[in-house]
């Protein structure tokens, strides 16, 4: 049994298939999904999905990097309405990317710095994005990390080094399609980190596996991930379903 621990299954990209797209997923043996927030344009699509299927689907609250505009603040406020009304399994996505845009990186810091400490106030963990600012992103977390904040680095990518960095914080790394990309050097990463470090996701409908690279993402695929780190790790998939499904359940308190 698996836990897609990072899914965006409530998008508009499912909306013709969703029922037979979560099928398709148990059978795969995928037993639970967790939905990461983006920001308020998706709110009410996310917890709608959440509460038709209870005991499956399960909401974090944030706000993403790239929503952080001028109107942050009341992005933030928001979420921060929706954290005292209910609990809410992380706070995520939340994090830096400098990718797209660099035009509102104060305000990316800020949003990030205010979300983790309301994930320590909340005692959840975090769910982080980052893209073309890992060692901004680890520098950030690093004082909060020393006062207990526990989450994942959603879609790692990096190199040992930042791996390392983050498991000495006591975060866990979320692997997901990039493992199967040949180029990606992911592979030579996780061989030498211990799977104690690891949850899997898909990020779907985002970052398809091999053989499905370019076409849309969806929970099942979870599985050939899952299988991808057997292999890199020389272990039954079983093995590495087990052990990061354990993981999983740990940081979600699930």
């Amino acid at each position: 049994m698996l836990i897609d621990t990072h899914c965006h299954l409530y998008l508009s990209d499912f909306k013709e298939d969703l029922h037979e797209m979560l099928l398709r997923a148990e059978n795969a043996g995928i037993k639970k999904f967790c939905f990461p927030a983006i920001d308020s344009s998706e709110h009410t699509s996310l917890l709608d999905l959440e509460n038709k299927y209870p005991q499956k689907c399960f909401a974090m609250m944030g706000l993403h990097p790239c929503s952080v505009k001028e109107n942050y603040l009341d992005e933030l406020k928001q979420v921060r309405d929706f954290l005292d009304q209910r609990t809410f399994i992380a706070i995520g996505e939340i994090g830096l990317d400098f990718y797209w845009d660099k035009t509102y990186i104060d305000f990316q810091y800020r949003s990030f710095e205010m979300q983790m400490e309301w994930a320590l106030e909340k005692k959840r963990p975090i769910v982080i994005h980052t893209r073309n600012a890992m060692q901004e992103t680890i520098d950030t977390v690093k004082p909060f990390a020393r006062k207990g904040l526990k989450g994942i680095f959603h879609c790692f990518g990096g190199s040992l080094k930042d791996a390392e960095d983050i498991i000495d914080m006591g975060f866990l790394l979320g692997i997901g399609g990039i493992v199967t990309y040949k180029n990606a050097g992911l592979a030579e990463v996780l061989s030498q980190v211990d799977l104690k470090h690891i949850v899997l996701e898909t990020d779907a409908p985002y970052l398809s596996p091999v053989p499905y690279r370019g076409k849309r993402n969806e929970s099942a695929f979870l599985r050939l991930i899952a299988e991808k780190v057997a292999t890199i790790k020389e272990m039954e998939p079983s093995q590495v379903a087990h052990i990061t499904t354990q993981n999983a359940e740990k940081i979600f308190h699930f």
